[in-house]
């Protein structure tokens, strides 16, 4: 038997929301003004996103902070502070967003640095406000980032930006970072929060079953030969044909109605 994951019972540094009747749970970093995030909370995080990812009433998961900034990224003194063993599970824990299977959503305004950045990346969607100023800018401090931010950031926008951002600590505006694929949306500071519940509405339409095969396969892909990946695209589309949800999704399309999917 499977053991249900619960959120831990105490949150350093952030808090979660979880609104069952729009099947949305946000969490939410909360140490203003600058979200600095701590070696400890990471540890947390993680364990609330698993723990979401196992609660059945949440479909959509968006990670946003109280204020101004986003985050202006980890408590620097902890690093020094914290074992070698510790440090190794870094980019693991800041990973969970993308092992969770269902979508989630970064809300980003003002700064956005650091390891702010690197759980952002690590989202499915990145939502800009205009005033958003993503960075990595661990070289100032005679490090590289150690969360996995210039491994994914390589992956979105190639190894010639990757390079000028992380060897020059370079910070980019929300609007460039839209222009060069690392946010999905850039808007207006003040629509920043309606543009996110307008975006989990869209995604609480679709299949859920469809949802969690398609980000498991983009991401269990993202690194196969093209071959690879079309065979196991191949492979999840017969899966699905199979689903209620398919069935449910060609009647619905057939007679003009809005489907109902059940996620099975």
């Amino acid at each position: 038997m499977s053991v249900i994951r619960k959120i831990p019972d105490t949150l350093d540094g952030f808090r979660v929301e979880v609104d069952a009747s729009r099947q949305r749970a946000d969490i939410i970093l909360d140490r203003p003004p600058m979200n600095v995030i701590n070696m400890g909370q990471r540890d947390e995080l993680r364990a609330t996103f698993e723990a979401l990812d196992d609660n059945d009433a949440v479909r959509i998961i968006v990670l946003r902070a109280e204020g101004e900034n986003f985050s202006s990224g980890g408590y620097i003194k902890g690093f020094l502070e914290a074992s070698p063993e510790h440090v190794s599970k870094l980019a693991w824990n800041i990973a969970a967003p993308t092992r969770c299977s269902k979508p989630v959503i970064a809300a980003n305004r003002g700064y956005t640095f650091g390891v702010g950045f690197e759980i952002s990346l690590a989202c499915d969607f990145r939502v800009a406000s205009e005033t958003t100023q993503y960075a990595l800018p661990e070289q100032r401090l005679g490090q590289i980032p150690g969360s996995g931010g210039s491994a994914r950031l390589q992956k979105i926008i190639g190894i010639t930006r990757t390079k000028d951002m992380v060897m020059r600590s370079r910070r980019i505006k929300g609007q460039q970072a839209y222009d060069w694929g690392i946010a999905t949306e850039c808007v207006a500071d003040d629509q920043l929060e309606q543009t996110v519940d307008a975006l989990c509405d869209e995604l609480i339409g679709f299949s859920p079953l469809a949802q969690r095969t398609a980000k498991r396969l983009l991401n269990d892909t993202e690194d196969a030969l093209l071959t690879t990946a079309i065979e196991l695209e191949g492979y999840n589309y017969s899966r699905l044909r199979q689903s209620e949800d398919f069935a449910e999704g060609v009647a619905a399309f057939h007679e003009k109605r809005k489907p109902n999917f059940k996620g099975s």
